[in-house]
């Protein structure tokens, strides 16, 4: 039987997980999931095949279901283990009956056959280690060096390539390059470009484009309890300026982002003229280091609404050339207050009086 690790956090409290948003379901408990129709097909059709790939690199953007579906496919394999039986054969889709006792093993922590590499939990520092160690790759390793515990698969889920440092990358390296029979790692990837040329050579690769505001739309509303409630407008406008993801929506829910980035579009819905109280009074919001969420959100909506403006512009390009210098100009400017910790109260006045003169001069 494989060695697990403690789930606890001290004092009987169930340790916080890394791969887990906030107050959100954990991506295991997920029964449903949209928008990804293809990639459930391809992952199904290469299991009915009997050649099933033991490594896949499911890459995307953050927070568009790539954990979702890496579980939804560790719960299905487990479930029907072999690819022979009727319940795969005749399968539509990756989904598994709630009740299977796979599933409730796995929704419960339980499987020994299934685990997660991410980042771990240190009790002493009350937070989560910055980088997947070598430590928690050893364990994956020892776990895929046992016999199976329930005879079938042994599963192993990356979440994220982007946490691996250089030792634990080349251990799980090792690992994936002489696998033991009947297994899988499925390894999650926000930026798959830059994962380690070695791995990404033998793993299959699977991504996953952005999410439709629909498919949002329909996965917070299948999360349950509180997320059921959410008020449908804010949930419409939040999935619209999420970019395609689930986890950016949730963001903009849960705190004072949405109402932000609707209160700089009542600005910049004014320009070139520019009402320098209420400037001012956003800057006077934004510059604390606890407000960096909201700070990114407001740059975020400045993009948007330069790159709507350009996109339904007149089509005449030299009328169109200053919003596209402005755009270069903040984007500059934006990094170097990032990088730098520099003033934000500057970035934010230099921002509206660089974009003013822009629209004037792109509407002479």
């Amino acid at each position: 039987m494989s060695r697990r690790p403690s789930t606890r956090a001290g004092d009987g409290e169930a340790a916080p997980e890394s791969d887990r948003f906030h107050n959100a379901p954990h991506p295991r408990d997920a029964t449903t999931l949209f928008g990804h129709g293809a990639a459930e097909q391809e992952l199904l059709s290469a299991y009915r095949s009997g050649r099933l790939p033991s490594a896949w690199l499911i890459g995307g953007k953050e927070g568009i279901g790539k954990a979702t579906l890496a579980w939804r496919f560790a719960k299905f394999i487990l479930a029907h283990g072999d690819p022979r039986l009727p319940a795969v054969t005749r399968a539509t889709d990756l989904s598994v009956d709630p009740n299977n006792p796979a599933v409730h093993r796995i929704q419960s922590q339980s499987h020994t056959d299934v685990t997660v590499l991410r980042r771990a939990y240190d009790p002493k520092g009350k937070r989560h280690y910055t980088e997947i160690r070598i430590d928690d790759v050893r364990r994956v390793i020892d776990m895929f060096h046992h016999a199976s515990g329930e005879g079938g698969w042994r599963v192993a889920i990356v979440d994220s390539a982007e946490d691996l440092n250089g030792s634990s990358a080349n251990a799980l390296l090792k690992l994936i390059e002489e696998p033991p029979p009947r297994s899988l790692f499925l390894i999650v990837s926000h930026r798959p470009a830059q994962v380690l040329t070695t791995i990404r050579s033998r793993t299959r690769k699977l991504n996953l484009g952005e999410l439709t505001p629909e498919a949002i739309i329909e996965t917070v509303n299948s999360l349950g309890g509180t997320f059921a409630e959410t008020d449908q407008r804010r949930l419409t406008e939040a999935a619209r300026r999420s970019g395609g993801s689930v986890r950016d929506t949730l963001r903009l829910l849960s705190g004072d982002s949405l109402t932000l980035i609707e209160a700089v579009d009542g600005l910049l819905g004014h320009l070139p003229t520019v009402d320098w109280r209420r400037v001012h009074g956003l800057a006077d919001k934004l510059t604390g280091r606890e407000a960096t969420e909201e700070f990114e959100a407001m740059i975020s909506a400045i993009f948007d609404w330069i790159d709507a403006r350009v996109r339904q512009g007149a089509p005449e390009g030299a009328r169109l050339a200053p919003l596209a210098e402005v755009w270069d100009k903040i984007a500059l400017s934006a990094r170097e207050t990032m990088a730098l910790n520099l003033d934000r109260r500057t970035f934010i006045l230099n921002a509206f009086t660089d974009l003013s003169t822009a629209v004037q001069a792109a509407r002479t």
